[in-house]
């Protein structure tokens, strides 16, 4: 799985033109879930996620996680994060799982987020045309794939 995280100020996701989900401090991640992910990555993914400590304490340094500041999550499936564009122009997503693997480990990652913070994950809507929009603060944009763990 490949996860993009920003710190945001605020982060919505409307779809039809009508806000879905939105939430205000905390994290915007993007979720992408490849063939062969498991368990085993979602569970990984989200102790990360949860205490990633990109936010400033009194000092400025970023040292306190997103638990520590009482901020919110807001986690959207995107299966082009896993494109492909060794060849040509247009990408590959040969790479992305499908639905049937894809719904339940994204799921899953927001259920054991949700867990392991204690607060709700507001969530988008698998395979819907959603429109994201954020402030992201910093800015801080974190990269992380459950298959470079070293």
């Amino acid at each position: 799985m490949r996860l993009v995280i920003q710190r945001v100020k605020r982060a919505s996701v409307s779809i039809g033109g009508k806000i879905y989900s939105e939430i205000g401090q905390g994290l915007m991640v993007l979720v992408g879930v490849r063939e062969g992910d498991t368990i085993d990555d979602v569970k990984w993914l989200a102790a990360k996620t949860s205490t990633l400590r990109i936010f400033d304490d009194e000092a400025g340094v970023m040292n306190r996680s997103v638990m520590d500041v009482g901020g919110e999550v807001l986690a959207v499936s995107q299966f082009t994060l896993n494109a492909s564009t060794k060849k040509g122009n247009r990408p590959s997503y040969i790479h992305a799982a499908g639905h049937d693997l894809a719904v339940p480990l994204y799921d899953g990652y927001c259920a054991q987020l949700q867990e392991l913070t204690g607060a709700e994950v507001k969530k988008g809507v698998f395979g819907a045309n959603m429109q994201v929009e954020l402030i992201n603060d910093g800015p801080v944009t974190i990269i992380i794939d459950s298959r470079l763990r070293e």
